[in-house]
């Protein structure tokens, strides 16, 4: 059983959103705190050891970053594992997955600007000698990740 104490509490509930994106944010999420810099990293490095935390982290809007896409390409079972490699090496791909579909590999490719997404992903289709599904975004859907936590239950025996 997981106990958390306030300070864990607050930690948390203060930065499910609106992490400071300064050059320390974990000083100035301490100052606010009442707390030490030296704490605030200890005590998110054990909450993710005791998987508490999955991620420390912002959260970018895309679409003010560059350029994104996600894409798909189709790859026979055999070949799978190596087109995923080849994908994984590309420059600006996250979040490459498998998905049951004739278009099996699902990644987003990432750039600075719509002319070198363009570029990466058409020398990445001539490296794989597979199309690429292309799928822009049409419209963007914002979905809030703060959860409220139930901290009754993390501290029953």
């Amino acid at each position: 059983m997981v106990t958390l104490d306030s300070l864990d509490r607050r930690l948390i509930d203060a930065y499910q959103r609106d992490l400071p994106v300064c050059e320390r944010p974990f000083a100035v999420m301490a100052a606010r705190l009442g707390s030490s810099e030296a704490e605030v990293l200890e005590r998110l490095a054990r909450l993710a050891r005791l998987e508490v935390l999955s991620r420390v982290g912002p959260v970018f809007d895309h679409a003010r970053a560059g350029a994104s896409l996600l894409a798909a390409v189709a790859a026979p079972e055999a070949q799978r594992d190596a087109v995923a490699e080849v994908i994984n090496r590309a420059p600006g791909v996250n979040h490459n997955y498998l998905r049951e579909h004739d278009f099996n590999l699902w990644f987003v490719m990432t750039a600075p600007d719509e002319a070198v997404l363009e570029a990466r992903l058409d020398a990445l289709e001539a490296e794989l000698g597979r199309e690429i599904l292309r799928l822009p975004m049409l419209e963007g859907f914002h979905i809030d990740l703060g959860f409220p936590i139930p901290w009754d239950e993390l501290e029953a025996p």
